[in-house]
This record gives structure tokens, C-alpha cells and sequence, in this order.
């Protein structure tokens, strides 16, 4: 079954610097994986080791080993302090927490890129701030890292301070107002610290690793050209390059993506199969409205968004349709959670092995998604994300 993760599942998201994203990408992945944990690897070519003041008794260390694949190692700490090795190819940002932030009742642990042959030791705090030492990979990292820190904080301190203001009841609609105004200065001032550090240390390939976290492409490319010949060519290469392909890819099957949710175009017909196994087609709502509700049971603000969806269907449901389309899980998981959510409205299940392939058909790049088909049978409207502003749209079109 492909991994699909719930990007641009809620708009606080986009609250969240770089770094916090990759890690609650990262998290969402694991959550798929379900193999026990090992005993940590005694003979690993990379070697960590420190003291965090913040950690518990026990680490999963977990170490991307395919595409689809992490190995998972328990480490056990005492009064902070750890030591573990781990077995990478090639340089491989790996993901140190807690069991219960895997749980997801608490949020304790750490990431760092491991480079084969290189020795990191860790002294900190897990949760403010942690620094490294050790083989003079990790002392370039280290300097890079101070860097990207102190050039985040205002931005990180920004959004700490809208999520306090929305966990205090203020309108996220609001708040994610005040980010769009906000951000995009803070994020150029600090994306501009990065480049000019990695301009002025070019055969650091500490600093190299940091060419990820930049996230435009162009300016990801910038910050790679002024690398110095040896780190272009060397072991950091396929590290930056493989962010610099998938923003590449991403952003490719966005522009089709666009083109194919685009209001006015024509919906792509589809036939699946309902809760009772029958078939159901889009076109057996000509004449009618329909929203085609992309999700799944995996997809946390998917589930979140489920009560405001049941708000707005009861309000307009002799005017619009909901058609929801599960998609990436087994029929199984699917019929549990209609049954656990009770959900109302029509839903249809999306089988991986499918002849017909709904989010291929539509473009579909993240879950939520939902796109509203006109009498017409052609789309009014896409929105991506549990999305304050949807609801909007639907009283400003069913409300009148």
C-alpha cells in the first residue's frame, strides 16, 4: 500500500517552520509502520551518543532504510544520558523519540542526519535546544545548525505565539490571516541567514545538509551551486539533490494537479463501489451538486474536519450532496471507521489494486481534499485541507 500522508491536512500547519514539518511528516509515516522495535545495534557506522536533560528511560530510534521502510531500534537512557550506533548507506536524516510520542500523548525526542563513519555526541535540552560535537562532520553541522536556529526563532516564536492565541479560542481563520501577513518577511530574512552561511562555507558539509531545509527550490539550487567542487561531488550530494528532486516532482504534479481541479473544468467520470457493494457513479449526480470528499480513517484532520462536515451537511443537504472517497487503506479499516463516525452522507471506497484511480483522475496531492461538482458536471471549487474558509464558500453558495 503507497504511504500517503495528510499534507496540507489544516491550515495551522502552515504556522509550523521547516524543521517542525519535517519532523510531523516524518511522525505521520511512522504511525504506518507497526514492526516491534529491536534491541539497538551494537555495530552500526555511525555512533551517538550524550545528554539530553528532558529525555525518559526509553528511545525508538528509527532509520529510514527504503523508500517505505524504517528500522526501528529501542534504546534504553538513564538520567538523560544515551549511546546507540546506527547503519545508513549514505548520509540519513534518522528520528530518535519517545514511545509515547509515537503514541502521540507527548512530543519528546530528536533528529539528527547520520553519516557513515562519523562519531556525533549530543549535550542539551531535547525540548529548547540541543547542540553537537564530536568527528568534525558533527562540529561543522553543529555551527550550521546554531545558524538555522538563531535565523528560525523569530518565525518559531511567532507561531508559538498564534497556536497559544487559537488554543485560547481566537478564530484560526483569523490567525492565519495575521501568519500570511506576517511570515513571509520573517521567512525571507531568515531563509536569506541560511544561503549568505552556506555561501561563506563552502566545503562545509555540515552546512550542506541544511539545503533541504530551505524549501524553495530556486533558492535550493542557489545555496547548492555555492558549494565548493569537493561537497558538490562528495558524500552530501544525494542528501540535498533527492529535496531538490521530490520539490521538483512536487511541484510538476501540483501545476497538473491545478489544471485538472481547476474551476470550470470538466469532472472525471468514476464508478466505485458504496458501503453495500454497489456501484456508484459520479455521473448519477447530473443535475445535482456534489462534493467529493478525498479522505481516509489514517488522515488525522481528515477525521478532525468530520463534525463541521456533519454541521454543514445537515444544514444544506437538500441542496448538495457529500460523496466521500477513502482512499489508501484497507476496505476493512474503511467500513470500521463510516461505522465508528456514522457518517451520514454517501460514501464510496477507493481500492488501491483499482482499474480506475479517483486521485489520479483528480490530481489528488493531499487529504483532505474536496472539490465541489456543479450541476453542470463541471468543478466549482477545490479546496485542499480542513480549510476554515470552505465552510465559507458553502454558505456564500447555499445560503443565499
Amino acid at each position: 500500500m503507497p504511504i500517503s500522508l495528510c499534507l496540507k491536512c489544516n491550515n495551522i500547519y502552515n504556522f509550523i517552520s521547516p524543521q517542525m514539518k519535517k519532523t510531523i511528516l516524518t511522525m505521520a509515516a511512522v504511525a504506518l509502520f507497526t514492526a516491534c522495535a529491536d534491541a539497538a545495534d551494537t555495530k552500526g557506522n555511525v555512533s551517538f551518543s550524550g545528554e539530553l536533560s528532558g529525555l525518559k528511560d526509553t528511545l525508538i530510534v528509527m532509520t529510514p532504510t527504503g523508500e517505505r521502510s524504517i528500522k526501528k531500534d529501542t534504546v534504553l537512557t538513564k538520567d538523560g544520558k544515551f549511546q546507540f550506533t546506527v547503519n545508513v548507506n549514505e548520509p540519513t536524516l534518522i528520528y530518535a523519540y519517545t514511545p509515547g510520542t509515537i503514541r502521540h500523548t507527548e512530543n519528546i525526542g530528536f533528529e539528527a542526519i547520520a553519516v557513515p563513519g562519523e562519531k556525533a555526541v549530543m549535550t542539551g535540552d531535547v525540548s529548547k535546544a540541543y547542540y553537537f560535537s564530536g568527528s568534525k562532520f558533527y562540529l561543522e553541522y553543529n555551527e550550521a545548525d546554531r545558524t538555522y536556529s538563531n535565523a528560525m526563532k523569530p518565525l518559531n516564536d511567532l507561531v508559538e505565539s498564534l497556536n497559544k492565541r487559537m488554543q485560547s479560542g481566537e478564530s484560526q481563520e483569523t490567525l492565519q490571516k495575521e501568519y500570511s501577513e506576517k511570515a513571509p518577511a520573517i521567512q525571507k530574512q531568515a531563509t536569506e541567514a541560511i544561503v549568505d552561511f552556506i555561501a561563506k562555507h563552502p566545503d562545509s558539509e555540515g552546512a550542506a545538509a541544511f539545503i533541504p531545509m530551505l524549501g524553495d527550490l530556486a533558492t535550493m539550487k542557489k545555496a547548492a551551486a555555492s558549494l565548493s567542487e569537493k561537497v558538490r561531488n562528495g558524500r552530501m550530494h544525494n542528501y540535498y539533490q533527492k529535496a531538490i528532486d521530490g520539490i521538483e516532482a512536487r511541484e510538476k504534479a501540483e501545476a497538473e494537479a491545478g489544471k485538472k481541479q481547476a474551476a470550470g473544468v470538466v469532472a472525471p467520470d468514476f464508478t466505485l463501489n458504496d458501503i453495500n457493494s454497489k456501484p456508484l457513479s459520479l455521473a448519477s449526480f447530473k443535475g445535482k451538486y456534489v462534493l467529493l470528499d478525498f479522505w481516509g480513517t489514517w488522515c488525522i484532520w481528515c477525521v478532525r474536519g468530520i463534525p463541521k462536515m456533519k454541521e454543514y451537511y445537515n444544514k444544506y443537504k437538500d441542496k448538495f450532496e457529500i460523496l466521500s472517497i477513502d482512499c489508501n487503506e484497507s476496505m476493512d479499516k474503511w467500513k470500521a471507521g463510516v461505522k465508528k463516525h456514522e457518517l451520514p452522507w454517501l460514501n464510496v471506497y477507493q481500492p488501491s489494486d483499482g482499474a480506475v484511480q479517483t486521485t489520479q483522475l483528480y490530481g489528488i496531492q493531499g487529504f483532505p481534499t474536496k472539490i465541489l461538482v456543479g450541476p453542470d458536471g463541471k468543478i466549482v471549487k477545490t479546496v485542499v485541507g480542513e480549510d476554515p474558509a470552505f465552510y465559507t464558500f458553502l454558505d456564500e453558495t447555499f445560503g443565499k
